[in-house]
């Protein structure tokens, strides 16, 4: 494996009708591509089979042997393998999707000490509030929350042609993807090296 190089998983939290995340999450997979330090995979949480109903076990405790939906492989593999993520989420009702917080939880050591970045987008407060939110939960997981995210309000006006039109947001970006980058090799080097003590 290249150590400059990172497996960037860019997770669409939004399973609604007529949502906007893909096209934020594809805009988002080009400019980590053109970063150069990722190798990018987009995960739809639309494609996958995410029962509410959890096991009685923990997956923390569990580990491998949790008994997770067959449809649920590609994910857990996706999450698996990955050194770094990015949550594409909308703000609904001053959270996120339950479709996210199920994803999440079906799941525990596949967060553990790996780097996530925040892109939201929203009406007036442009999904900072589901941002937080996600915060608390995933540092509760053990993964380590970038602090530097994107957000991206009154996106129905703000976006032309999948791209937003804020000039700024391509730096933004970068900035986001610069700080994911340092964490994804940081954190993978300390994993191989040690175990994390979850």
């Amino acid at each position: 494996m290249d150590n400059n190089r990172h497996k960037l998983v860019i997770l669409v939290g939004s399973v609604r009708e007529g949502r906007f995340g893909p096209v934020v999450a594809s805009w988002v997979a080009e400019q980590a591509s053109a970063h150069g330090a990722f190798d990018v995979d987009i995960v739809d949480l639309a494609d996958i089979d995410i029962p509410l109903e959890l096991p009685a076990a923990s997956p923390k405790y569990a580990g491998d042997d949790y008994p997770r939906p067959a449809g649920m492989a590609a994910l857990t593999s996706a999450l698996d393998g990955a050194d770094a993520f990015v949550v594409v989420s909308p703000e609904y009702n001053h959270s996120y999707p339950a479709s996210l917080k199920a994803a999440i939880d079906w799941h525990f050591t596949q967060w553990t000490a790996k780097p996530v970045a925040f892109v939201s987008y929203g009406g007036a407060a442009g999904g900072r509030h589901a941002v937080l939110h996600l915060e608390n939960v995933l540092t509760e997981l053990h993964a380590v929350t970038i602090r530097d995210g994107l957000a991206f309000p009154n996106y129905y006006t703000a976006w032309e042609d999948g791209r937003p039109l804020d000039p700024e947001a391509p730096g933004y970006a970068k900035t986001l993807l610069e700080q994911l980058a340092w964490w994804a090799g940081a954190l993978r080097t300390a994993r191989e090296a040690n175990p994390y003590p979850a």
